[in-house]
Formats: C-alpha cells, structure tokens, sequence
C-alpha cells in the first residue's frame, strides 16, 4: 500500500486540532486529552489508509514514547507505549494466524470444503450450505476472516460458479454465481462471531472487557465458543435460505457441482500425510480449547489459549508442516501482531487516563434523560454501535475506537456486564454485512463482480436485520440457560 499524502495530512490535522486547539473539557486531564488526539488521529489514518496499518501502528507506539503523554520519564513511557505487547491475546491471534497458513499450504481448507459439495452438490442451496459448513469448519483456527472467506472459499466458489458458465464478464452471474458470492460473503460475519480466533478484533474485544470490569468477566476460548454457538448455527441455517428467497439463481438443480467437486478431489488424491498432521494438530487444538483435558482429568490439566496455540504452531514445525521460513513469509500474522499491540495500548491507556469513564459519564447522562432503563439503553447503544459502521473500512478501527465507550456507558446504565459483552461482541461481527468495504474479506468478493453494489448494500442491510435479530433473541434465551445473566 502506497504511502497517502492526502489521508496522512488529514489524520494529522485532525490530531492537531484536538491537541492544541480544542479546549480539554473539564474532568479530563490533558494528559488524557493528548492520548485522545494521538488515538483519533491513528484512526483516521487506518480509515484513510494513509500507510499499511503496521505502519501506522509503529508511528502510534513512537509518539506516545515521544509526547510522553503517559509518563513524564523518557524510560517509563517507552515502557508504557510497549506495554501490550507481551499481552498473550496478542500472540494467540499471530500465531494462530500463521497455524492457519496449514490449512492452504497443505490444501487440507480446499479438501474439505470440496467433500462437502461432494456431499451436498446437488442442488444450489446444498452447495451454499457445503461452503457454509466449510467455512465454519475452518473458522477457530483462521484469525484472518479475510484469508478465510477471500482465500480458501472465494476461489472454490468462482470455480462452481464458472464450470456452470455462470460469469460477470458473459453477464450470467445470476445463473448461480451471484447467490453463491454472497452466500460466500454473508457466512463470513457469522463464523467471524463464533469464535475468538475467528476474526483478528475479537481478542481486542475480550481484552476491552475483562479491563473494563477489572477482571470480573473474562471471556475464554471455550465460553465465548459456547456463548455464540447457538445463535451462530441458527444464523448459518437461516442465512443461505433468506438469500436465496431474495436473490433466487437461476439455476436451482447442480449435479454437476458433485462431479466438480469429487474430480477436484480424484486430482487431489489420497489425503496426505501432511494433511493429516493438520487435521489432528487441529483436534487437539480444539480439545485444548474447549478444556476437555481439564474437564475429565481436573483443573491441573488445563491449558492456556495461548499456549495451546504455541502446542500447536510447534508440533507443525517440527513435522515439517510448516518451515521456519513459512512462518517468516506468513506476513499478515506479524502485521497483526504489531498493530493489535499498539490499538491495545492506547486503548488501554485512554480507560486508564480517565478518558473512557469520563465520555461514557456524558453519554451516560444524555440516555438517562430519556428514561428508557438499561434494556432501552442497551438497544439503543447496539444499533447505534452496529451501523455506525457505515463509516468504517475496517472493524479492527471501529472496535478499537468505539467498544470501550460503549461498553462502560450500558455498564453505567446498569446492563449486565456478560450479557452486554456478549451483544456488542455479536454486533461487532454482524455490521460485516453493511457495505463492501465493511472489513477485508467484502472487496476481495465484491471485485468478483458477480454482486452489483446495489445488491451488496441491499442485501447487507437486511442480512444485518435478520442476524441481529436472531442471535440477539436467540442469545438471550440461550444465555439464560447457561446462566451468563
């Protein structure tokens, strides 16, 4: 990504207008005030792309050490602007980023998302629920949801798509191209909010919890898979149904997408032992995830999310799956672990600063005016949440610059500390579905160009409706259960 003079200029201006010119309100300190301006203004450049968000991350952690807006000694606020980068959520995501690189290079995602259709091939609705499942299957152990949804399922779901002769550029997409490219698209949200390590935000949203209930709700692997199961399998059944219904192709009987997919498979041969490997390092991840060890064995056995992800990027290493240099090239994983770092800390320091309980206190008193309690509040901040991202490119800058405020101001009101966390860390995976840009996985589709821009806003406004809807009303039944509220 070129460096953008233009956006560069804008997100500076923007922070020295906060800085030096607008006032510090009273109750904040200047301190606060100053991290305020440096975080609005990184903002700004991720959401212009002034330079790749790495980039934009190492000028992030350089001013805050430089301005010393956390600590008067030069020691100290180097210290401070690195702090969160020994954080093990940070590691858990960037490694199991690079885990995830298995899956393509041993081809083991294109196998089973091929024996799906093989299964499932006959008709078009079985094939958009043969790539659903794929996807969902792949999904705890890919924290890209762009290399998931953009590099293992969207070139699959071209091919389907072509050996029907169903193409943009022969103005037949609607044959079944375009109802599988957004199928293609619409599961990736689902699955995103189904796992922490589906989606590279989401451990950002745990670390912005358990910080703001100072440690009292802390979101593990296994009860956030737990949380989000139900209301995220009802949503992937509903979902392929409520799209074809909308946007019906026009081709609805496939027998040749089985024979497709088996040919795929002959070609690919036997599964092999690298193959292999990948799959059973995934069952113990998985195992080691879901505690089971732990379960049947006693607390004793329990094994950190982390280092579980550790267990498994070694074994993979040491297999020969995966080569050192494999784990170098593997590029997006540092580039996340260097910006998730720096969004941390500076996240982490606004709510330490003050910043955070002040804003959430304004908000806090304008809601209550209107009288609506907690449960009005709640709905209201949710929506407001959710399609605000109208204006966002990348979820990662929505949640790093909105989850916090939000969150403290339902707290203040009296929302449930779980149940809350739970219904903006839904919402945070849900507004995917607004716009084409709405996170890295919808231009890598949208460019496909089988979904006119048209569709793609209209079917994303009510995709968001209908998954809303149905997790939120289904979480608060399920979450009932599991006693979360």
């Amino acid at each position: 990504m070129p460096f953008k003079p233009i956006q560069a200029a804008i997100a500076i201006l923007v922070g020295l207008i906060i800085w030096f010119v607008i006032p510090v309100p009273t109750g904040v300190t200047p301190e606060a005030w100053h991290m305020l301006a440096l975080f609005i203004a990184t903002i700004v450049a991720i959401i212009g792309k002034a330079l790749p968000i790495g980039a934009i991350a190492i000028i992030a952690v350089t001013l805050v050490a430089l301005t010393g807006v956390t600590s008067d000694s030069p020691k100290q606020a180097i210290s401070d602007a690195l702090s969160s980068y020994s954080s093990p959520l940070i590691w858990l995501i960037g490694i199991a980023i690079m885990i995830s690189r298995g899956l393509i290079k041993t081809g083991l995602g294109r196998r089973i998302a091929y024996y799906f259709i093989s299964i499932f091939g006959k008709k078009t609705i079985g094939v958009a629920y043969s790539l659903t499942a794929a996807e969902l299957i792949v999904a705890p152990i890919t924290p890209s949801n762009t290399a998931r949804g953009g590099g293992i399922i969207h070139p699959i779901m071209k091919s389907i798509a072509q050996s029907f002769h169903s193409t943009p550029e022969d103005g037949t997409q609607n044959k079944i191209g375009r109802y599988l490219a957004m199928v293609n698209y619409h599961a990736n949200p689902i699955t995103s909010g189904m796992f922490i390590t589906a989606t590279a935000p989401n451990p950002l949203v745990v670390e912005l919890v358990n910080k703001a209930t100072g440690g009292d709700i802390q979101l593990s692997w296994t009860t956030w898979a737990l949380a989000m199961f139900v209301p995220g399998m009802l949503c992937l059944v509903v979902m392929p149904l409520v799209i074809y219904i909308i946007y019906p192709p026009d081709v609805k009987v496939t027998p040749d997408a089985k024979d497709f997919a088996k040919d795929n498979l002959a070609e690919m041969g036997q599964i092999s032992t690298q193959e292999k490997i990948m799959l059973g390092v995934f069952g113990l991840m998985l195992l080691l995830w879901a505690n089971i060890p732990a379960l049947i064995l006693g607390e004793q056995y329990s094994v950190d999310a982390t280092t579980t992800a550790f267990i498994g990027l070694v074994a993979l290493i040491l297999t020969g799956v995966l080569t050192w240099d494999d784990i170098l090239k593997e590029k997006s994983a540092w580039d996340t672990i260097v910006w998730f770092g720096a969004l941390i800390m500076m996240a982490a320091y606004l709510n330490k600063l003050g910043l955070i309980s002040w804003f959430s206190g304004n908000i806090e008193s304008l809601i209550g005016i209107t009288g609506v309690g907690w449960v009005g509040a709640v709905t209201i901040l949710t929506l407001v949440y959710l399609y605000i991202h109208y204006f966002f490119a990348s979820t990662t800058a929505h949640i790093t610059a909105l989850f916090a405020a939000f969150y403290a101001v339902g707290l203040t009101l009296g929302a449930p500390p779980m149940l809350y966390a739970l219904i903006l860390a839904a919402a945070g995976n849900i507004m995917m579905t607004l716009t084409h840009y709405a996170t890295g996985t919808a231009p890598v589709i949208f460019n496909s160009g089988y979904v006119t821009l048209k569709e793609w806003w209209g079917i994303g406004a009510i995709m968001s409706v209908v998954n809303l809807v149905i997790w939120i009303g289904a979480g608060l039944i399920w979450w009932k259960v599991l006693g979360y509220y």
